[in-house]
C-alpha cells in the first residue's frame, strides 16, 4: 500500500484548516482527550541536591578523573605544537606562556566552569543538554511531538517570560521560521559531530604523546616504534570498553591527581632552577610584545596554544557525573594552579634548552623521577582518553533519543551509574578511525592541528547556543548576552583565523570526520522527520473508528494488540491498514507511543500516561511511554510488564472515580464544550476518512450520549473495573502481539538528484543496518507482526 507524503513544514497549514473541521474535530477530541489529568499529578519538583563540605570536597576530588583527564594531559605536547620549526627567539617562550595562562584564565575558567557549566540541564551537560534546554523554552524541535501534558513533568523545569520582552520576541523570531529551526538543528549537529571527532583525536594525540617519552631515555629507539606501542595501547583501550568504567573508575582520581601534583611540582623545581624570570608572563603586555615581533609563524602559533585548551568540551559533556560546584572547587583549587605551574616549568627549562622543545615535557623531568613520571603520564593519558571517549557514548545517546541517529545498541555498563554507558557499533568505529589517524600521521604535531580545529568550531558552537540560553533561559538583559557573546567571539574567531592556516597541515581531519558523521545524522533526522509527518496526516478519524461498532467490523479474537505508533494522539495510519487487510482484530488494543521528550530523565512513576479510546466497549486504549536522553534504553525486559501494571492501575481508578466525578455530567455531542487548545503540532487532519455527515449520524447507531462506561451499550460491556481487569487479564493470558509499523520512505522521480541520493540510499542503507524496532523494544519474533507502508517524499 502507497501512500503520498506532504513536503515541507506543514503544522501552520493544518492549523489553519481546523476551523473548518466543525463536529468532527469536536468528536475526535471528546473520545480521545489528552492526558492533562494523568500528567498534571506532579509537577516541576526537581530542585538541586544539597551537599555536605565534606561530600563536596569527595566530590570535587572524584571529578578530578573523569572531567579534568583531558585539560591536564595538555602538558605533554602544547609547546611543541606551538614551536613545531624550534624556537628562534627566547622572548617568544614568555610571549607563549602569556597566551597560554590568559587561554586558560579567559576560557576554561571564567567561560566554562562559571558561566557555561552553569546552563546545565538538571546537571547534564554537553551541545543536546542545551539544545533540549532551548526546545523547553521554545518550540525549536523540528519533530512537532511537543505536548502541552510534557511539561507537566517534574523535569520539565523551564521560566516564563513576558510578551513584550526580548526574550519573547527572541521565541517567535525563532518560531517563526522552519528554516531557522533547522539552522539551529545543524548549529547543535556540527558542535556533536566535532566533539565526536574530539573522540578520535584526544586518545590519538594523548597516547602517543605519552609514548613519545620513550625516546628520551632510550635515544636508540626510533618514531616507528613509538607509533606500535601507541598503537597496542589504544587497541587494548578499546577493546575494554565493553567491561565499562564501573571497575577501574575509582582509580581515576588517584591517578590525575597524582598527574598533577608531579606535573606542579617539576613545574616549580624548574621555575626555582632554570629561569624564574618566566613568571613576568603573567603580564599581557608580553602578549602584545610576541604580536609586534610579526610574523605569520607566530599568528599560527596560536593554534598550538589553543591546544592548552583543549578538554573543555570533554568538561561539559562530562559534567553529568557530579555537581557545578564540585567541579568548579577542583578546578579553581587543584587543576587550574597546577597547569600554570606546569606550563611556566616547561618555559623556565626551554628558556635555557630551547633546542628540546620537541620533548619539552620529558626534557624537563629530573632524571631521579623520570620513569616514574613517564608511567603516570601513560596511565593519565588512558584516562584523559577514556573521559573522551565516555562523553562520545553519551552524545550519541542523547542523538539517539532526539532522532539525529540512526538506532544503534546501546549498553549500560553500571547498575550503579546510569550515565556509564557502551555503544559496541560506534567503539570499533572510533578504534578504527583512531588508529588510522595515529599512523598515518605518525607526528602529534599534524594531530594536534586536527585537534585544534576541532576544539575551536565546538566553542564556536557553544557560545551560539549560550546566548540563546542566556536570553530564553536566564532572561539576562540584553547588553551582558552581547558583552558575552563579543568577548567570547573575539578569542575563539582569533584562535580560529589561526588553525584555518594549518587546515592542509591535519585540520583537514576533523573536518571530513565531521562532515561524514553531520550527514548520517542529518539524513536520519530528515527520514525520521518525514515519517512522523506521514502519520500525522494520514491520522484516522475517531468517527470512522467509532462508525465501525465495538467489533470494529471485524471478529474480536481472544488477546491484546501493542499498536506502537509515533503519536501520542489519534489513531496511526497502519491500524486502519491492518484492519482492512486483515479479517480480525485482538479483543484489547493498546496504541503505543514511545516517546523521547527534551528531558534528562523521566520518573518512573510518571513514565506511563494511559487513556482509554472511544467507549469502553471498544476496549481501546492509549499508552504513552516518555523517557528524556539520559534515561535506560527502550530495550526493557520489564516494558511490557510495567505497560500492563500502569493500564490496570489506570482501570481500577478510572472505575473509582465514575461515581464521584464531575466530568460524567457532559455530552460529548455537546457542540457548546470549549475545544482544547490545538496549535500545529497537535492538529487533527481528518480529511482521510470522511464517512458521515455529523457527529449525531454516528452516535445514534451506537446509543451512546455521555463518556460514561452506563451509556454505553454492547454485549461486551464490563460492568465495572473489576470486570474489565478480569477481561483484559484473560485476554493477556491468550497472547500479546506487537504490531509494528515498517514504514519505507522513497524520493519521488521528479525530485532533485541530492534528495533521491539522501533518501533512497543514504537512509535506506542506514536503516538496512540500524537496529530494527522490534530489537529496540525487546519484542520476540514469534509475537511480532510487521505492517507495510511506503509513501513518497
Amino acid at each position: 500500500m502507497a501512500a503520498r507524503g506532504v513536503e515541507g513544514s506543514t503544522g501552520g497549514e493544518i492549523s489553519e484548516e481546523s476551523d473548518e473541521r466543525g463536529s468532527m474535530w469536536d468528536l475526535d477530541q471528546q473520545l480521545d482527550q489528552p492526558m492533562d489529568e494523568e500528567a498534571g499529578r506532579l509537577r516541576n519538583m526537581y530542585k538541586e541536591k544539597k551537599f555536605s563540605a565534606f561530600l563536596l570536597l569527595q566530590l570535587s576530588f572524584q571529578s578530578l578523573g573523569v572531567v579534568y583527564g583531558d585539560l591536564g594531559t595538555s602538558p605533554l605536547y602544547v609547546f611543541y605544537n606551538t614551536f613545531p620549526h624550534g624556537i628562534k627567539d627566547p622572548e617568544d617562550i614568555i610571549g607563549a606562556l602569556s597566551l597560554i595562562i590568559y587561554s586558560l584564565t579567559l576560557i576554561p575558567l571564567l567561560k566554562y566552569v562559571f558561566v557555561v557549566c552553569k546552563a546545565n540541564d538538571n546537571g547534564q551537560g554537553g551541545t543536546f543538554a542545551l539544545y533540549s534546554l532551548l526546545c523547553r523554552h521554545a518550540k525549536v524541535n523540528t519533530i512537532p511531538n511537543q505536548h502541552r501534558t510534557d511539561e507537566e513533568l517534574t523535569t520539565y523545569s523551564r521560566t516564563t517570560f513576558h510578551e513584550q520582552s526580548f526574550a519573547a520576541q527572541t521565541k517567535r523570531w525563532l518560531e517563526k521560521n522552519a528554516s531557522r529551526k533547522n539552522s539551529l538543528l545543524i548549529l547543535v549537529l556540527v558542535g556533536t559531530c566535532m566533539v565526536i571527532g574530539d573522540g578520535i583525536l584526544t586518545p590519538a594525540i594523548s597516547v602517543l604523546s605519552a609514548a613519545g617519552g620513550l625516546r628520551v631515555n632510550l635515544p636508540h629507539i626510533n618514531n616507528g616504534v613509538v607509533v606500535v606501542v601507541a598503537v597496542v595501547i589504544l587497541v587494548s583501550l578499546f577493546s575494554v570498553q565493553h567491561y565499562g568504567t564501573d571497575r577501574v573508575g575509582w582509580l581515576f582520581a588517584p591517578v590525575v591527581f597524582l598527574w598533577f601534583l608531579f606535573i606542579a611540582s617539576i613545574g616549580m623545581y624548574n621555575v626555582c632552577k632554570h629561569d624564574p624570570s618566566v613568571l613576568k608572563a603573567f603580564s599581557p603586555v608580553y602578549i602584545y610584545r610576541y604580536f609586534k615581533r610579526g610574523g605569520q609563524d607566530r599568528w599560527t602559533s596560536l593554534g598550538g596554544i589553543m591546544l592548552s585548551i583543549t578538554g573543555i568540551e570533554a568538561l561539559f559533556a562530562d559534567l553529568s557525573h557530579f555537581p557545578v560546584s564540585a567541579v568548579q572547587i577542583a578546578f579553581t583549587v587543584i587543576v587550574f594552579p597546577c597547569l600554570l605551574l606546569a606550563y611556566s616549568g616547561q618555559a623556565a627549562y626551554l628558556r635555557k634548552y630551547p633546542h628540546h622543545v620537541e620533548d619539552a615535557f620529558y626534557q624537563s623531568i629530573p632524571k631521579s623521577v623520570y620513569w616514574p613520571m613517564f608511567v603516570i603520564a601513560t596511565f593519565a593519558a588512558i584516562v584523559a582518553s577514556q573521559a573522551t571517549i565516555s562523553a562520545t557514548f553519551s552524545l550519541i545517546k542523547q542523538a539517539l533519543a532526539h532522532g539525529c541517529f540512526p538506532r544503534v545498541k546501546v549498553v549500560h555498563t553500571s547498575r550503579k551509574f546510569l550515565g556509564q554507558i557502551y555503544v559496541p557499533d560506534i567503539n570499533w568505529i572510533l578504534m578504527i578511525l583512531c588508529i588510522t589517524v595515529t599512523a598515518g600521521f605518525k607526528n602529534q604535531n599534524q594531530i594536534g592541528n586536527a585537534y585544534g580545529t576541532a576544539v575551536v568550531i565546538v566553542m564556536l558552537v557553544t557560545t551560539l547556543l549560550m546566548m540563546l540560553i542566556m536570553i530564553l533561559v536566564w532572561r539576562c538583559h540584553w547588553v551582558l548576552v552581547l558583552l558575552f557573546t563579543f568577548l567570547s567571539l573575539v578569542v575563539e574567531c582569533t584562535y580560529f583565523s589561526a588553525v584555518l592556516f594549518k587546515v592542509n597541515q591535519g585540520g583537514w581531519v576533523p573536518l571530513v570526520i565531521a562532515a561524514a558523521f553531520l550527514i548520517i545524522m542529518y539524513v536520519w533526522h530528515y527520514g525520521t522527520l518525514k515519517r512522523y509527518e506521514f502519520e500525522m496526516h494520514s491520522k484516522v478519524s475517531m468517527a470512522w473508528i467509532l462508525g465501525l461498532g465495538p467489533s470494529l467490523g471485524l471478529v474480536r479474537v481472544p488477546g491484546v494488540g501493542l499498536v506502537y505508533t509515533e503519536l501520542a494522539s489519534g489513531v496511526p495510519h497502519i491500524f486502519s491498514h491492518f484492519i482492512t487487510n486483515l479479517p480480525a482484530i485482538h479483543s484489547v488494543v493498546v496504541f503505543v507511543c514511545v516517546k523521547n521528550l527534551p528531558v534528562y530523565t523521566v520518573p518512573e512513576e510518571e513514565r506511563f500516561l494511559v487513556k482509554r479510546i472511544g467507549p469502553k466497549s471498544f476496549h481501546m486504549f492509549r499508552c504513552v511511554a516518555r523517557y528524556g536522553y539520559r534515561d535506560l534504553h527502550k530495550k526493557d525486559d520489564n516494558f511490557e510488564k510495567r505497560l500492563f501494571e500502569s493500564l490496570f492501575l489506570f482501570i481500577r481508578l478510572e472505575s473509582m472515580m465514575e461515581g464521584c466525578s464531575d466530568s460524567d455530567d457532559y455530552s460529548i455531542c455537546a457542540s457548546q464544550q470549549p475545544q482544547p487548545h490545538r496549535d500545529g503540532n497537535e492538529s487533527r487532519n481528518l480529511e482521510t476518512f470522511d464517512t458521515f455527515d455529523s457527529v449525531e449520524s454516528v452516535m445514534a447507531p451506537l446509543g451512546v450520549t455521555k463518556r460514561t462506561s452506563h451509556t454505553v451499550t454492547g454485549s461486551s460491556q464490563m460492568s465495572g473495573g473489576g470486570d474489565e481487569l478480569e477481561f483484559i487479564n484473560g485476554c493477556r493470558d491468550a497472547g500479546v502481539v506487537h504490531i509494528m509499523g515498517n514504514t519505507v520512505i522513497r524520493a519521488r522521480r521528479e525530485a532533485r538528484f541530492y534528495k533521491r541520493i539522501a533518501i533512497d540510499y543514504v537512509y535506506a542503507f542506514l536503516r538496512k543496518i540500524c537496529r530494527e524496532n522490534s530489537a529496540i523494544f525487546n519484542v520476540p519474533q514469534e509475537s511480532l507482526l510487521n505492517v507495510g507502508q511506503i509513501f513518497y517524499v
